[in-house]
């Protein structure tokens, strides 16, 4: 048997044993699958008719990894306990203020993350203790990072976790993150209403949140790829280059990690392979997570828009390309150029857009040697599709009016970029290439990960060390319970994932992608 044969089956092993916990629930239910089939799983609400609440509900067992994951700058948990009619009382109001931070329709998303836990459940007895929980609600406030492998003394003076103590009702809640925030928030704000968005093009922090945003549009490029059964034997190859890009250069771990899931099991999620056995399709798409259970989120951060209809997918898109541009080595650029023009050219559904990019793809007359050349190519070819939108959209008023289309970088962001020499055309920008290169590396490299970098190790930490008692324990019908053997077997099969995907990236690269030709007969 094979090693690759060996990896795949303990891979198995692993999803066989996992579902991935709903926010808004503790039971995880494995979705059906064939006999036989190696599609992932998804988990899936066991009441789909019941409206979710909009805070999360955690406990022992997610508590860290929810809170170490989520994009939100600030985060709100409340101690309660279901038995207490008080607490019963005060779930309405909270859920007021839930309602317009947290949800893919909320008024302010990645702002807050609004959680409860119930401290009456025995699996969450030491996690209240630890925030030292004497009376019930309790709510406490800080940044989600801080209550991860965290704890509250109330004793010791002010830190970054605060005790909220006047949020018995939602307009008073709500009346205290206004003060805590210096903002205006509203209970009845809807969607891109009194929005503070994040304008300040000088800030080149803020492309820190595009982590998120990268993550929520390779979810939407695949989802877009599957819903219209885009998988076909002529595009089979230009789909399996991209990913094996991914793979090794994507920006965010999780989505790495799922691409090269998909890759072992990309035999079954072609559309011409399907086989229904049961009444269920053998490969069914849906069960793939490409960015982990938590994509997509349904909000954008760094690109979201002013309106629902600008901006979003089409800048994650962009932001990813750029930063698969600044991390590949220079023998690996003229494939990342013609991994990524293919990509496009078979698979996004916009047909101008399509046209456009691939004529640029076209007009390209010799192989790119030096990951700079490729990198910058992208940024101008960008720049000319920003250049033909401007006018578009400023002739029809389609475009944001808060984030016009810009030559990109803008002179606030990079000022270096730019060559201080007067000419007669005032108008035609001329650009120090050097400089922008080096703009380009640190912004779509360095700066783009520096949040995601700071929180990946504590995702590292998830709560494998919660005792198989401590898991049992308790009584509620929601509790999810982990047989040993079970929890020996996701603690194998997670080290041997960790081998596979070390030496997924590896062979990419030593190889150089050269083994591509053995793939034709795919």
């Amino acid at each position: 048997m094979s090693s690759v044969t060996i990896i795949t089956l303990l891979i198995q092993t692993l999803f066989l044993y996992t579902g991935a916990a709903s926010p808004a629930t503790d039971i995880s239910v494995l979705a059906p699958f064939a006999a036989g089939s190696r599609s992932l799983l998804r988990s899936i609400d066991g009441d789909q008719s019941e409206k979710p609440d909009y805070a999360v509900e955690l406990n022992a067992t997610n508590f860290d990894s929810v809170l170490s994951e989520t994009p939100a700058t600030h985060a709100i948990v409340e101690f309660f306990a279901h038995w207490c009619p008080a607490c019963r009382n005060y779930k309405p109001q909270y859920e007021k203020v839930a309602k317009i931070f947290n949800g893919a329709d909320a008024a302010h998303p990645g702002i807050i993350l609004m959680t409860r836990v119930d401290c009456a459940q025995k699996i969450n007895t030491n996690l209240c203790d630890k925030y030292s929980v004497g009376h019930y609600p309790t709510l406490l406030w800080g940044p989600p990072s801080k209550f991860v492998h965290g704890s509250f003394n109330p004793k010791q003076g002010k830190g970054e976790i605060l005790s909220i103590e006047d949020g018995r009702t939602a307009e008073r809640l709500l009346n205290w993150i206004n003060q805590q925030l210096n903002s205006s928030y509203l209970l009845d704000d809807q969607k891109y209403e009194n929005d503070q968005l994040q304008k300040n093009s000088s800030d080149i922090g803020q492309i820190a949140r595009a982590i998120y945003d990268i993550e929520e549009a390779t979810f939407t490029a695949f989802d877009i790829i599957l819903d219209h059964k885009m998988i076909k034997s002529e595009t089979q190859l230009s789909l399996v280059k991209f990913f094996q890009l991914l793979v090794v250069h994507h920006p965010s771990r999780r989505c790495r990690k799922g691409t090269a899931e998909i890759l072992v099991d990309f035999d079954n999620i072609s559309v011409n392979k399907k086989e229904a056995e049961g009444g269920v399709e053998k490969g069914e798409p849906r069960h793939y997570d490409i960015c982990g259970k938590d994509v997509p989120r349904g909000y954008w951060m760094f690109c979201r828009g002013s309106k629902n209809e600008t901006r979003g997918f089409s800048c994650g898109l962009w932001v990813l390309l750029h930063s698969l541009s600044v991390r590949v080595d220079d023998g690996e650029s003229e494939f990342a150029f013609s991994a990524i023009c293919d990509f496009i050219h078979n698979f996004f559904i916009c047909e101008e857009c399509r046209q456009h990019f691939y004529s640029m793809c076209s007009s390209v007359s010799s192989p790119f040697k030096k990951s700079r050349d490729f990198s910058l190519w992208l940024w101008s070819t960008h720049n000319k599709v920003n250049e033909r939108l401007m006018k578009e959209e400023a002739s029809l008023g389609t475009g944001d009016p808060e984030f016009p289309k810009i030559i990109w970088p803008p002179r606030q962001l990079c000022p270096s970029c730019y060559v201080s020499k007067s000419g007669k055309d005032s108008n035609k920008i001329e650009w120090d290439h050097d400089e922008v290169y080096k703009f380009l590396k640190g912004y779509y490299g360095k700066a783009l990960v520096t949040l995601y970098k700071e929180k990946e190790p504590l995702v590292e930490k998830r709560s494998v060390g919660l005792l198989a008692e401590d898991l049992t324990a308790s009584t509620s019908v929601n509790a999810l319970v982990v047989p040993l053997g079970a929890a020996l077997a996701i603690a194998v099969a997670s080290c041997v994932f960790g081998a596979l995907a070390c030496y997924w990236r590896q062979h990419q690269k030593s190889r150089k992608y050269k083994y591509l030709h053995s793939l034709k007969d795919i």
